[in-house]
């Protein structure tokens, strides 16, 4: 695996695309799964663990790389499966999410593949582990499951998700409830973690699940008459997501006369890897890296102050 990560800052021409390319991994069985390269530092063997007093069952242990100490999450065990046995041929995945480096405990990496956002599909009703799962697609007609790690972490490493005193006060609430922001996110614990918080601004908020589902939403609403710019205060999107990633959704909703004047704002867990550049690039007005409650509570507020009449 050694030549696996070497050329992730290429890769970054994808962006802007609706394109990814899926790092391929399998745990307990032989069903496969996925997870973006962006998300991705680095692929090794399971390196040396060492057991820490009071560690979540999920944290196998925490190992030294590079001079930094991470936990070791066993992505099998946090979706409800035994632990992984035999480390020893087992690998880790060191992934970056939301400022926080971990590495993830898997038995075999198996490949790189490139793909479009569009092959990427919501996960259909009923099939095994979907409450840890944003999205699915086929990779030689095999099915690739792709994680909800956000909802892992906050089930391993919860988040604060509460906004500081001070930072909203009576009048901006009251202020805030004649106003909606649509948001746009696969996983189901971004959403939830986006719309509390938004909700304690003051606003009214829509969730939906994808780019295609609120490209699909915005657009039957100007089809109705209605002015959109002006009815929503906002939009906070994801950026990873199935169907239509949030790149994608920007420069669409730029390239419609009808939607062209809607601040959005793009919302991710890229944060170390994250090209400031394509924000420019597909016309997004904001960016802000999950999940900061007090940030993302103060972009709202700044954007009902700038919208006052």
């Amino acid at each position: 695996m050694a030549g696996v990560m070497d050329s992730v800052n290429q890769r970054t021409q994808l962006v802007g695309q609706n394109r990814l390319e899926l790092l391929l991994f399998r745990l307990a069985g032989n069903q496969l799964y996925g997870i973006n390269v962006f998300k991705v530092k680095e692929v090794l063997q399971c390196p040396r663990l060492t057991m820490m007093p009071k560690l979540h069952p999920v944290v196998r242990g925490v190992a030294h790389i590079r001079g930094g100490t991470l936990p070791i999450l066993d992505l099998n065990r946090a979706t409800g499966g035994p632990g992984l046995d035999n480390l020893d041929t087992a690998f880790v995945i060191i992934t970056e999410y939301n400022y926080k480096v971990q590495g993830f405990l898997v038995r075999s990496v198996e490949r790189i593949v490139n793909m479009n956002w569009s092959e990427i599909h919501p996960p259909p009703k009923g099939t095994g582990r979907d409450h840890y799962l944003t999205a699915v697609t086929r990779v030689d007609n095999q099915m690739v499951e792709i994680i909800d790690v956000e909802k892992v972490l906050a089930e391993v490493v919860p988040t604060n998700e509460k906004i500081s005193e001070g930072v909203i006060n009576k009048e901006t609430q009251a202020e805030a409830l004649t106003r909606k922001v649509l948001i746009v996110d696969d996983s189901s614990i971004a959403r939830k973690q986006v719309s509390r918080c938004l909700q304690e601004v003051g606003v009214e908020v829509i969730t939906l699940n994808d780019g295609r589902q609120a490209l699909d939403w915005l657009r039957a609403q100007a089809d109705l008459g209605e002015d959109v710019s002006k009815s929503l205060l906002m939009i906070v999107s994801d950026i990873e997501m199935p169907e239509m990633d949030g790149y994608t959704l920007t420069a669409e909703i730029r390239n419609d006369p009808r939607l062209k004047n809607l601040h959005v704002m793009l919302h991710t867990s890229l944060s170390g890897v994250f090209n400031q550049a394509m924000v420019k690039k597909v016309g997004a007005d904001d960016f802000l890296a999950k999940f900061k409650p007090d940030d993302l509570a103060q972009r709202v507020i700044d954007r009902l102050h700038a919208t006052r009449e």
